[in-house]
């Protein structure tokens, strides 16, 4: 009986039948297939494994991947790492100007300490030897001085201003509120003065600096010959930018009241010599 049911389920499964189909109304044969149970399962088979592998297919190489819950978009995950990199970038160039910032407020607010320099150390570091240097003039050298004491021999003119010609034009005229104070680190004179004052450059120079700021509101720095810097704090308005050139006596800026550290209208008026701060009264009358 146990050998028998291995025979039963082949014949069954290789029993052929027909599958017809048949016009209705002229019941004309239009379509005949012989079939075996075999047949149909392998078909069925094959049907599904090729249906699943091509929606496989379709959802990895299509866009609808993205509609797949859970599953994060290429496009997305790019921009993602673009907008990492501008922010990496952003942040370095934010520190950068802080920084900036930073210096000039401490310039500006005269928080700037001074460096003692061993001037034997510097000498000792670059002197050389006489031996060394050869100290004769050469050929074009002589032809060049020759040429130039000629041409200078009736010259009327001088080619140069002597610093000893150098003179400060006064900015404002007015009364002086507080002087110069170096214990209190008060590097300036503040002048009092109507609001919308016309404030004067000091000498002929370039405008280095002219932007508003929260402590002394509009400021405007030039820098002038031999070394010379001027500063022009809480101001109403400016009417130079940076890089323009000025003349001395020329309008700069109105005076005002602006930044938080001023108390009313005047001008806060500082004079630096290569680098140091100088007492503006002992070369500007301002009264």
């Amino acid at each position: 009986m146990a050998k028998k049911k291995p025979k039963k389920i082949k014949r069954k499964l290789l029993d052929k039948y027909r599958l017809v189909i048949l016009n209705e109304n002229t019941f004309e044969e239009r379509l005949s297939l012989k079939l075996t149970r075999l047949n149909v399962f392998v078909i069925v088979t094959l049907s599904g494994i090729l249906l699943v592998a091509f929606t496989i297919l379709l959802i990895a190489y299509s866009p609808l991947k993205e509609y797949i819950p859970g599953y994060s978009s290429t496009a997305l995950k790019k921009q993602a790492t673009d907008l990492s990199f501008k922010t990496d970038s952003l942040q370095q160039v934010l520190a950068m100007n802080e920084l900036y910032f930073t210096s000039i407020k401490k310039v500006l607010k005269g928080d700037v300490s001074s460096e003692e320099l061993n001037r034997d150390s510097i000498v000792e570091a670059t002197k050389l030897e006489i031996s060394e240097v050869d100290l004769n003039p050469i050929k074009e050298d002589s032809l060049l001085r020759a040429k130039v004491e000629k041409e200078d021999k009736y010259n009327l003119f001088e080619s140069a201003t002597s610093v000893t010609n150098f003179v400060l034009f006064p900015p404002v005229t007015g009364t002086i509120s507080e002087p110069y104070n170096v214990k209190e680190k008060h590097y300036a004179v503040d002048i009092v003065v109507p609001k919308d004052t016309p404030i004067k450059a000091t000498a002929d120079g370039v405008v280095v600096f002219a932007e508003w700021t929260a402590g002394t509101g509009h400021v405007i720095i030039l820098e002038h010959s031999y070394g010379l810097i001027s500063v022009y704090k809480h101001n109403a308005t400016l009417t130079k930018s940076q890089g323009d050139l000025v003349k001395a006596g020329e309008v700069i800026a109105t005076s005002g009241n602006t930044g938080e550290l001023s108390t009313g209208p005047h001008l806060h008026f500082e004079l630096w010599s290569d680098g140091y701060p100088i007492n503006p009264t002992n070369f500007i009358d301002f009264e």
